[in-house]
């Protein structure tokens, strides 16, 4: 290992001098009290080094430095062609958005969710989006960064003092400079503020980006209209699910903070780690966390959350499917086609769904979107859309992955009166009730 602590070298004016083992004591880069100010200096050196980087860098408070993820996101797309928006956009999208909703009233006991419609660019998409990810990305990040500092002695503590924080903007550094590279690479291919599933834009905002689907278009040999249509339609349904569903937001962004709350690091390999960081080097940093001696391990809980997470992705993905089929069915000729595009790109998992996995340590894909909606399609024909939406109305009546394997047994659960008509807290107030009733009687 170098004598140089993280990965710096000797200065440029070093070089060509003598030994230190031919110094002597009077040689003023030798050994003595002179060698100990030249220490000193180099020290000084290093650690002023290391704090124009970070202020260069943006201050940081959190376990993520967002104002370098949104720098580092903002000039990656800042280079790109195709991203601008045109000047018809803001008209083609609240067109297309007009004609869903349309569309979708008939189908769906649920109403309109969003009262704005907006076309975005991809640098729209990170500046709004940003907000929740830093909802998600957080727990993830606490937990990584927390693990370097718990790994060290008390005594190592002490003597690091405000080094510590020093090492805290370092990793928040770290995370912001993967944060902004991931957020750059989605934002060149999600189509709507909904495509990944969560409600990543602001309430009640529909938005889609016309750039990112006139690429996605060029694949399908259908008319831009018809395709940007469909996507609306896709996207007013999730709004109309996230703003009458008040619980539904929560349990998915929660999930996930539950997830993420749970990792656990490996402490043991922090030392082989820090041999390959430099502080003067910030891509180091990044290199070191994507090196994989970090990786979280897996417990019981987050397998547990990542199934819960799993099973309610694809119900909402399966009842968009199968609301936004029977809307557009007999209007668009290619909407069957799209259908199954889409299908596959959300089931089988794509760059997006990659970059998700790096950030927040998990697979965003509803891998049971064809079950899920089968399930909505056979509760629909059996009791309708007044039971099927109704289903949504408390998270304890929503099916779980054992219904998704057995669905002709959820529709005749949902025969009964009682399984939609009551809530739980009716069912209690009816039980209070009825302990009564005898009492009175007497």
């Amino acid at each position: 290992m170098s004598q140089f602590p993280f990965g710096f070298g000797p200065p440029d004016d070093d070089k060509g001098k003598k030994d230190p083992a031919e110094r002597g004591p009077g040689d003023p880069a030798g050994g003595g009290q002179e060698g100990s100010f030249d220490a000193f200096n180099q020290l000084g050196q290093m650690l002023s080094q290391l704090g124009q980087m970070l202020s260069q860098a943006g201050a940081t408070t959190g376990p993520v430095n967002y104002d370098l993820a949104k720098q580092i996101a903002m000039q990656r797309l800042g280079g790109q062609a195709g991203f601008a928006s045109a000047p018809d956009s803001d008209k083609a999208v609240a067109d297309a958005l007009h004609l869903a909703e349309m569309w979708l009233d008939p189908v769906t006991t649920l109403p309109a969710g969003a009262t704005t419609g907006r076309a975005w660019t991809a640098r729209d998409w990170v500046e709004h989006t940003l907000p929740t990810w830093q909802r998600l990305c957080d727990p993830v990040a606490r937990r990584v960064s927390g693990a370097w500092v718990d790994a060290l002695p008390a005594e190592t503590k002490q003597a690091a003092g405000p080094l510590l924080s020093m090492v805290g903007q370092m990793g928040g550094m770290a995370f912001g400079s993967q944060l902004g590279n991931a957020l750059a690479q989605l934002a060149g291919e999600v189509l709507t503020s909904t495509d990944v599933g969560l409600p990543l834009g602001p309430d009640a905002t529909a938005a889609l980006l016309p750039a990112n689907i006139e690429q996605f278009t060029k694949g399908l040999e259908r008319p831009a209209s018809e395709v940007m249509v469909f996507l609306a339609a896709r996207e007013a349904a999730h709004q109309r699910l996230f703003a009458h569903i008040p619980w539904l937001r929560q349990r998915l962004l929660g999930t996930v903070e539950e997830f993420a709350s749970g990792i656990r690091v490996d402490t043991s390999a922090l030392e082989q780690l820090a041999a390959q960081v430099d502080p003067a080097n910030p891509a180091t940093f990044e290199q070191a966390m994507n090196s994989g001696m970090l990786e979280p391990q897996t417990t019981e809980e987050q397998k547990a959350a990542l199934a819960r997470l799993e099973t309610l992705l694809a119900l909402v993905e399966g009842w968009v499917d199968v609301v936004v089929g029977d809307a557009v069915a007999d209007r668009l000729p290619g909407a069957e086609a799209m259908r199954e595009t889409l299908r596959r790109r959300r089931a089988s998992g794509g760059p997006a769904e990659q970059t998700f996995a790096t950030l927040v340590g998990l697979e965003l894909r509803p891998r049971r979107l064809r079950a899920a909606a089968a399930l909505w399609r056979l509760v629909g024909d059996r009791h309708g859309l007044e039971v099927r939406d109704g289903v949504w109305a408390h998270p304890d009546l929503v099916p779980t992955a054992a219904d998704l394997d057995d669905p002709l047994e959820f529709a005749d659960r949902l025969g009964q009166p009682a399984a939609i008509e009551d809530d739980p807290i009716a069912q209690l107030e009816r039980t209070q009730q009825a302990e009564r009733r005898p009492d009175d009687e007497d």
